[in-house]
């Protein structure tokens, strides 16, 4: 399984979308840090380096980062099918199972790699303005943008890194997702598309208050819930993690080629 895992992970570097999202992730951070209409956006001028990711993050994490995980993710199976070699790696002495169960472990370290890089440029972005004590907040915290007084670089980097964590683990299913549809249509673009339809849908069902809370879009906003609030999201999306995986391996093991 590790060899296969490797192989899986090696492929990441040669798709496209991958490539073209960590320039568009690393070209993001600069226009937040240094865009002269951020205090109209916001009503705040940035004084800390901690800002600049909590800037991209809250721009970002609403459209742009499920987009680029869903064609990732969508594309990892697509280009086996892309190149018709589908087939011939079929061949390899290992399940079916075990060569989608893969693609799924890779598909949902796809979010974390991503958040990861994100985090890097948008600290390096915010360079200019400094690490050390600051007047405000992260915004990722309780006390949002404006913050509650001095903080500290110790507070503002651990608040920093726990809505990143936090934002990444609330992205996996919906690159498990993407990987689902990409196993019923045999294709990732409309892998990748049916995903994002379906988030769309689902943000059109916060007019039924009783399915809000349950909804993957709801769970994108995670990263700003305090802590206590966690242990539910972290299951159900732990849940839906399950579900889709499950869901993919088992229709590619039906799947006729």
């Amino acid at each position: 399984m590790i060899p296969l895992l490797a192989m899986e992970f090696g492929k990441l570097g040669r798709l496209v979308s991958v490539r073209f999202g960590l320039v568009l992730l690393a070209l993001f951070p600069i226009l937040w840090a240094y865009a002269p209409g951020v205090f109209d956006v916001y009503g705040f001028y940035i004084v800390s380096g901690f800002q600049v990711p909590a800037l991209a993050l809250l721009s970002s994490m609403a459209f742009l980062l499920p987009l680029l995980v869903a064609i990732a993710a969508g594309e990892l199976l697509g280009l086996e099918i892309q190149h018709g070699t589908l087939p011939t790696v079929l061949l390899r002495p290992v399940t079916r199972s075990q060569w989608m169960l893969a693609k799924v472990l890779v598909a949902a370290a796809i979010p974390f790699l991503t958040l990861a890089w994100f985090l890097l440029t948008s600290l390096a972005a915010g360079a200019f303005f400094g690490f050390g004590e600051f007047f405000g907040g992260t915004g990722l915290g309780r006390d949002g943008l404006l913050g509650a007084g001095m903080m500290t670089p110790a507070a503002a980097l651990g608040e920093v890194l726990r809505a990143y964590l936090t934002a990444a683990y609330a992205l996996v299913p919906v690159a498990l997702l993407s990987v689902l549809f990409a196993v019923l249509f045999m294709n990732a673009a409309a892998g990748a598309l049916a995903t994002l339809a379906s988030l769309i849908v689902m943000e059109l069902l916060v007019v039924l208050p009783s399915l809000t809370p349950y909804l993957l879009t709801t769970q994108l906003s995670a990263y700003v819930a305090p802590a206590a609030d966690l242990g539910w999201v972290v299951a159900l999306i732990a849940f839906y993690c399950a579900a889709f995986a499950a869901a993919a391996v088992i229709v590619f093991e039906r799947k006729d080629f």
